[in-house]
Order: structure tokens, then sequence, then C-alpha cells
């Protein structure tokens, strides 16, 4: 009571309110000298009593300084009108140090407020203790409690389990917690995805055994395409083949049956909808099934079938479809409507998208010291271990490094996230409050931006656009601009070259070149001209065609370069005894602008014979145009 009395005083309370607290505690405390078995009271009948005996300001008190244990029932049926001021002063230090952190995460003061006053001192009324106490486990039996009390409502739950939330971000980003917040949870161990599946326990036992042991070298989604490979198969055997126990029972027409159901099977799993899974999957299950009887068979396993079961004849070919690029005018249409998204995150992913061509993967594992000077060879984007586990620089451009300097200063500074894959504390590039960002707001702000541009597909409606578009859509610009697939190849982070040469067959000059040069050829060959009328090609197909080229005076030479010099080209104007007349001065200009054009074209070929010729007839018609214009 005595100390009671002091925080009242604290208060500043007048005398008269400071009289009347004293006085509901006093008369709390000579009916219930011991609070902790008056907290063991139906929630009902404590919430009553307070009301009538005004003795909450007591209760709060005793609760906030760690002399009672607040229970769920009562928070969630009671107003904690206080409790928040009280615990705070209680942990003075730490309160203030969480709050600072809150704000570096870009968090508002009100929501700063919020976390602490309504879930970090509920926490703690709860269980007791300072922060340094408040374990991820005892968070989690926090959370899992709130859920089990029947006295807060759905919308009250859901407020809760959001504070909660910036909560644990808070723990990590102090210190308390050594591993960030999940959003989703944990996913199910191996054991307990195979248990899912009704199957012959040897088969279970196999199957298990075999994708542990490849996931020992294998990425973790690497480890989960090949368990949805596998599962399908067990699903068929128990279904169609019970009597089939053991791999060591399996024979070829039970595969033959596999392979037909396979092709027309439905999606599974969190998937799950009624249509035939994509000619993709179908693959992808026929090679793992491959994969797992060549493997035990070769490791020596006594579970193997006999004899080979499966061939390369037996595995669907898949469509080689091109790269989908986006058209220039499309691109141009986006990218413009891309920098006005008022979503910080999708603008500046989607220009970095753009400007360089990263898979989004990459994208979302950028560290913040992945940009780097070079001096005179410009600025560059070290590229992290991607879907093929290569690492590349690229170079950047002014905007795309814009885009980037711009995030970076808009991020701040907040705590290493451990790495998905190797644990190691990553200063990642794009996270905002603290949390990494996700792949959903780049399709959402494309999607937005496709909208905004008035982009519409097929049938009306917005034209759909992936992330990854962006990526063809880049590789194709470098390729049509003249890029050598080696120089496309390292830029992109491709292993083999099959990979990159698709995009030597969009709208590439090479093979432009190529297909006009054997039509030029084929025209020549193929022509038919009325008898007595030689072929001559008209001027524009004659200057860009690839021959000796020549005018003379009443048409154009169609020599073709494979007949070698011509010993007489322009031989009469560059004669001793050649004498122009002033009627034909238009005919003589006309001639010399064709020479130099030629010229010029023969210097860039590098056709130097081709080049001197013309040089030579040049300055002999010049001397003839000078010889018969008026002085």
């Amino acid at each position: 009571m005595s100390a009671y009395v002091e925080h009242c005083q604290r208060l500043g309370c007048g005398d008269r309110a400071l009289r009347d607290r004293l006085r509901s505690a006093r008369g709390f405390l000579a009916a219930h000298p011991d609070p902790w078995v008056w907290m063991d009271q139906p929630t009902t009948t404590r919430v009553t009593e307070l009301r009538r005996t005004r003795a909450w300001p007591l209760l709060v008190f005793l609760i906030g300084t760690g002399r009672l244990r607040l229970d769920l029932e009562l928070a969630a049926a009671k107003n904690l009108t206080g409790l928040g001021a009280i615990v705070e002063a209680h942990h003075g230090e730490d309160f203030a140090t969480a709050r600072a952190a809150g704000l570096r995460l870009g968090w508002t003061p009100t929501w700063v407020d919020t976390v602490l006053g309504e879930c970090l001192a509920v926490l703690l009324a709860w269980h007791g203790g300072t922060i340094a106490d408040l374990s991820q486990q005892i968070v989690a039996e926090f959370d899992e409690q709130l859920g089990q009390t029947m006295q807060l409502s759905r919308s009250s739950l859901r407020a809760y389990r959001a504070r909660l939330a910036s909560l644990r971000q808070l723990m990590f980003e102090i210190g308390v917690h050594d591993a960030p917040p999940r959003r989703r949870p944990w996913s199910r161990t191996l054991e307990q995805r195979f248990a899912d599946v009704a199957m012959a326990e040897a088969i279970r036992t196999v199957l298990l055994r075999y994708v542990q042991t490849r996931a020992s070298v294998l990425r973790p989604r690497s480890v989960e395409s090949l368990v949805n490979d596998l599962l399908p198969f067990a699903e068929f055997l128990t279904a169609h083949h019970p009597e089939v126990t053991t791999l060591r029972d399996l024979e070829r027409h039970h595969v033959e049956e596999f392979l037909i159901w396979n092709r027309t099977r439905s999606w599974r799993g969190r998937k799950a909808r009624p249509q035939p899974v994509s000619p993709a999957v179908t693959q992808a299950a026929v090679l793992s099934l491959r994969n797992l009887l060549e493997d035990i068979a070769a490791w020596g396993w006594a579970e193997a079938p006999a004899g080979r079961l499966v061939f390369a004849a037996d595995v669907p070919k898949l469509d080689r479809l091109l790269p989908r690029a986006l058209a220039p005018d499309v691109d141009a249409r986006l990218m413009a409507a891309v920098a006005d998204l008022p979503d910080r995150f999708a603008r500046t992913g989607l220009q970095v998208l753009r400007g360089s061509g990263l898979r989004v993967g990459e994208l979302l594992d950028l560290e913040i010291d992945a940009v780097i000077d070079y001096g005179p060879a410009g600025t560059w984007l070290r590229v992290p271990l991607g879907k093929l586990a290569t690492e590349r620089s690229v170079p950047l451009d002014e905007e795309t490094l814009a885009a980037l300097d711009q995030w970076a200063h808009h991020r701040g500074v907040h705590r290493p996230i451990p790495h998905p894959r190797t644990g190691r504390p990553t200063d990642f590039l794009f996270t905002e409050h603290g949390r990494r960002l996700g792949a959903t707001r780049l399709r959402n702000g494309l999607l937005a931006a496709a909208a905004e541009a008035g982009l519409c597909g097929p049938e009306g409606g917005p034209l759909t656009i992936t992330p990854h578009q962006l990526r063809h859509t880049y590789a194709t610009a470098l390729a049509n601009a003249g890029m050598s697939l080696q120089a496309l190849m390292a830029l992109l982070g491709h292993v083999t070259p099959e990979m990159t040469i698709r995009y030597a067959t969009l709208a590439s000059p090479t093979l432009r070149g190529a297909y006009d040069e054997a039509m030029g050829k084929m025209r020549r060959q193929l022509t038919l001209t009325p008898v007595g009328r030689p072929i001559v090609p008209d001027k524009i197909s004659w200057l860009a065609s690839e021959m000796l080229k020549t005018r003379v005076a009443h048409g154009y030479c169609s020599r073709h370069e494979s007949q070698g010099t011509c010993p007489y080209a322009n031989i009469c104007e560059t004669c001793d005894n050649y004498t122009p007349a002033a009627e034909f001065e238009p005919t003589l200009t006309d001639q010399l602008a064709d020479i130099r054009a030629l010229q010029t074209d023969a210097e860039e070929r590098g056709w130097t014979a081709e080049q001197e010729r013309h040089r030579h007839v040049a300055t002999a018609l010049e001397g003839h145009l000078n010889s018969i214009r008026p002085r």
C-alpha cells in the first residue's frame, strides 16, 4: 500500500482524487488481502467488482510493477487503461531502446506507441520479467493463448496479431531474438510430407531415404520440386496397383500405365485444381522417376528394380518457345507508366529489372553493397548467386543507377537479416521496416502500369505482363543492337549457349542481313524479264546490293562481285578523248553523286580497290563538270 501511495503522489493527483484512489485501494485490500487469490476468481466476477469498487488503478499498478500477473481473459474483458504507461515506467531503459528501434525501422510514432503500449506492455504484464526474458517460445505461447481466449472478438484478435507481428520484428531488431519473424508458418518436414500420402511402407521408406540423400546437394526449392514429382508416382501405385508394395516389384507395364496417367492427371497439393497439369510438370515427374530408379540402381540399393524401366523416349518433349519480349512501342509506354507508380518498391524494382535484365529472385537477393563504381569502366551491379548458382556483374545506365540510389536513401538502416540459404547475416537492399520484400508488389505494380498505359490484351482487358518479360525485353534489345551472343550470355548469367541463342532469332540484324542477302541472290537468279530487255535493278536495290556497282551512261551495271572487277568500268569518263557537252551537265552531276555514295560505301565495307576506282572516276567527273560550267 505504501508503494501505491508513492505512485499516486508521483502522478500529481489532486487531494480529492488522491483520497478517492486511496480509499478505493484500502477497501479492496481489506476485502481481498491476497490479490493473487482474488485473481483466480471468474473473469466476470472480477470485472463486476472492479466496476463496483473502482479499484482498477490499484490493480493496474500491481500488474504493471510485476506484483501480479495479468491473465488474458481479464485482458480481453477489461479496458487496460493506464497499463502501458506503468509498465513503460517500470522498464524505462528497455522501452526507450525499443522505441528508438521502431522509429529506425520507419514506423510512425503512433504505431510505435501502439506496439509498445498495447502489445509489449501486455506481454510483460502476462509473463513478468524483463524484455530480455521474452524468448521466441514465450511469444509463441502468448500468441497461442490469444487464439484460445474465447472472450476476444475476431477483429480484436486480428489487431493483437498485427501488433504481435511488429513486436517480433522489434525484438529481432534490438537483438532479443536471433532470427527475424517469418510471415509464413514453418514448412512441413520431409517425414510429414511423405506421411500425408497413402503408400506402402517400404516404398515410403525408400522415397524418403532417396530425397534425404539428394537434399544434401540440392537447394531447398529443388528438394521441394523433387518431392512434388515423386509423390504422384506413389499415389498412382497406391490407387492403381496396391499389390506393388516395394520398388523391386516394379515392371515395365507399371511405368507405361503411369506415363499415360501422368499426362492427364490434375494438379495436386496447394495448387490443386480440376485441370490437367502443364507439360513441364508432366516432364519433371518422368525425369524424377527415371533419376530415382537409375540412382538407386547405381548406388546398389537392394530395393532397386532388376532392370531399366524408364527410357529417354519416355520423357515428354517440351515446346521450345521463343522469349516473350515486349514490342518497342509497348515497352516504352509501359516503362513510362512504371515511372509514375505510387508504390516506391514496385517503381524501383521494375526499373531495375528492365535496366539490368535480372530475374526477380536475383533482384530480391541484392545486397546493399551490390553497386560498385569501377571508375573509367563505369558503375556495375554485382548480381548474387541466383537460379543457376552463378554470380555475375551487369553494367548500369544512369536511370537504373539513379533509381537504386533513391531506394538506398529511402531504405534506412536496420539489423542484417540471416540469408535464407546460408544463414549468414545479410544486409539486403530491398527491405522495408526491417523486412524483406517479395515479388507480389512487383507483379501488382506491373499490372497497374499496364492498365494505366492503356495496354489491352486480345479480349480487350488489360494486357497481362509478367516481371520476367522485362528480362526478355532487355536481352532482345541488346541482341537486336548487335551484341554478340557470348557477351549476352555473360550478362544474363546463362550457363549454356543454348539458353542464349534463342534471342538470336528475335528480329536479329545478323539474321535479317543474311536473309536479305539470300533473297537478293534468289531474285537475281529467278527474275524473269521480257525477251530482249536486260535485267537491270532499280536504283535503291542496286545501291544496297553486293555488286561491283557502277553507273553507266544509260543505266546501271549489274555485274556481281563473284565476277571480279570489270575492266571496262567507267572507261569513257576516264578516257583522255572523252569530251563532255553542256546539255549533259545534269546527267554528269547525278553520276558524280552516285559515284561519291559508292566510294563511301566501298570504304565502309573495306573494298580498297573499289574505293580507289570510284575516287578516280569522281575526280574525272569533277574535271568534266568544271570544263563545261561557265566561269
